[in-house]
């Protein structure tokens, strides 16, 4: 029978196989080959004819890159990608820079520029391959003509206190940009464009990843206008300005998909949080455990799905339904926090809060523990990526004289589990494949 800590150590070895299985090195390699100047991917062999530029933003952008100075070695004429700040890694013939995320910055701004220079001029034998991740939309800032940066940023922030997702987000950000839903592509033309996509966004909608810089834009001005009257919020009068006059159709909608510009334009996705899941689930099963996927879908408010997991958890205990212990269920997504408090924290410290009070009330039949994680490594504007918790992180915390529904209130999950000892700090992984859920419950005593 498996201890409390021994299900904790468990939890880490699960997570550090997901994020394994989801690295760059792992996912590029599969999705493309050079042999002799020929191009391999997607089924199609593309010569090398002419120039080969690398592009890319996002979190994972910088080893993205690396893999792809591996792989097209010195058949690479130029490139530049963007990546968070502290993201870094070497490069030999493809510029980094690194920019604010998740609020742009002029550094990105100065980026997107410098990459329009790089992508004109090209013509029908070059390739222009695209490299995006997870960040990319904060990443590669181009305000349309009348907005400003600042304005951005101020329209960003208020969505994500709001609690919008990431689509929603991304459906505003693309219209008050020049570079996303697939105007990229039109700079590169007529170029052929790959784009290599490792996706942050559930269910892989090509337009709302990084907000689609190389897809056909599947979303109005009508949308966004519509977001940002959902969440009642009150941007800069420039950004309402923009949405009202595309809503009426003075301004002209991004490129949508029956543009003849996407038929020399491949968007692949090479990773999703599918992939975090399925390593997850067999490493769990090297650990002797009976596995559950919930699912790769996962939505809501942080706390309230973190009282879900509580529910199952207390249910495997005493009753062995859904799944007989010593039981892993497993999900994955990106859930969201309607910010009410000042404090510091990001939604999977946030649920592993909530999931660590509902399960403080009442006896536990079982032991067991609870793990989200952010697979960027990076879980809001924190240094953490998220939290394991067991049914006696209240008990800790009670004392040290720490309340946990006043941290809950305050949204200040980063400083409750730093005190506890429950926070997860991996750094900068390399990867975003959104978030991983793990609950582990072992056998009664």
């Amino acid at each position: 029978m498996k201890t409390v800590a021994q299900l904790r150590t468990s939890a880490r070895e699960i997570w550090e196989a997901a994020l394994s299985a989801a690295s760059p090195s792992a996912c590029l390699h599969r999705a493309i080959k050079v042999t002799n100047r020929i191009l391999s991917v997607n089924g199609k062999d593309i010569p090398l004819s002419g120039r080969v530029i690398v592009v890319g933003a996002g979190k994972a952008a910088a080893r993205m890159a690396q893999v792809t100075e591996e792989i097209f070695g010195d058949s690479i004429s130029n490139g530049l990608v963007v990546t968070k700040h502290d993201h870094g890694l070497p490069l030999h013939r493809i510029r980094l820079v690194e920019a604010g995320h998740p609020i742009p910055d002029l550094t990105g701004v100065q980026a997107v520029h410098d990459m329009r220079e790089i992508l004109s001029n090209l013509s029908a034998n070059d390739i222009v391959i695209c490299l995006i991740s997870g960040g990319g939309s904060a990443l590669w800032p181009s305000p349309a003509d009348g907005i400003t940066l600042a304005e951005k940023q101020e329209v960003t922030h208020m969505l994500l206190r709001a609690g919008a997702t990431i689509q929603e987000l991304n459906g505003v950000r693309k219209h008050l940009s020049s570079v996303k839903g697939g105007q990229l592509a039109r700079w590169a033309a007529p170029a052929r464009v790959i784009s290599l996509i490792m996706s942050d966004v559930i269910g892989d909608p090509l337009d709302f990843i990084a907000s689609g810089p190389t897809a056909p834009d599947t979303t109005s001005f009508d949308e966004a206008l519509a977001t940002i009257e959902k969440y009642n919020v009150n941007p800069p009068r420039a950004v309402m300005h923009r949405l009202r006059e595309g809503a009426a159709g003075r301004i002209p909608e991004n490129p949508k998909p029956e543009d003849p510009l996407f038929q020399r334009v491949d968007n692949l996705i090479i990773a999703n949080n599918r992939l975090l899941v399925d390593a997850a689930n067999a490493k769990a099963r090297e650990h002797g455990f009976q596995t559950l996927i919930l699912g790769t879908e996962l939505e809501g408010e942080a706390r309230e799905v973190a009282r879900m997991f509580s529910a199952v958890a207390k249910e495997i205990a005493s009753s062995g339904n859904p799944i007989k212990p010593p039981a892993c269920v497993l999900a994955a997504g990106e859930t969201t926090v309607a910010v009410r408090g000042d404090g510091l924290g990001g939604r999977n410290q946030e649920m592993a809060l909530a999931w660590a009070i509902a399960m403080s009330g009442r006896a536990v039949s079982a032991p067991c523990c609870f793990a989200s994680v952010a697979s960027d490594g990076t879980d809001g504007p924190t240094t953490a990526a998220g939290g394991l918790v067991d049914p006696e992180t209240c008990r800790r915390a009670a004392e040290l004289g720490l309340k946990p529904q006043e941290f809950l209130q305050q949204n200040n999950s980063f400083e409750f589990l730093d005190a506890t000892g429950d926070l997860i700090v991996t750094g900068p992984t390399q990867t975003n494949l959104m978030d991983l859920q793990i609950l582990l419950v072992g056998q009664k005593p």
